[in-house]
């Protein structure tokens, strides 16, 4: 079974360092359709993923090729980190089926957003 988790890792990382978009778009599909955790479960594991610095090499290279705002970056990340706390008080509340079509949704609209945008 490691492997397969190896081989969920690679595809999470590729599309991370690819896309920029940390992975939770394979990852927690992958956690919940394929491995059978809750959404609750997906959404914690994904979590517990990216406490390491996941993305330091990728973003390494972004920054190298200029392609890094870092000015704005630490303030997001300061951000992110309130936030996720935030995030992670109330999405307890939720019932695991609501969370999984709310994902959805986010997931489905987002992708709308960036197929008739520019």
């Amino acid at each position: 079974m490691w492997v397969l988790y190896l081989i969920v890792g690679l595809l999470a990382g590729v599309s991370s360092g690819f896309f920029g978009i940390g992975g939770g778009t394979v990852l927690i599909p992958a956690l919940v359709y394929i491995f059978g955790l809750t959404q609750h479960e997906a959404q914690g594991t994904t979590l517990a993923i990216m406490v390491p610095p996941i993305g330091l090499l990728a973003a390494i290279k972004y920054y190298l090729e200029g392609n890094v705002k870092l000015s704005m970056a630490i303030f997001i990340c300061l951000g992110f980190l309130v936030g996720g706390l935030i995030g992670a008080q109330f999405v307890h509340k939720i019932d695991d089926y609501l969370l999984k079509k709310l994902f959805g949704v986010y997931l489905l609209l987002i992708s709308i957003k960036m197929i008739m945008g520019k």
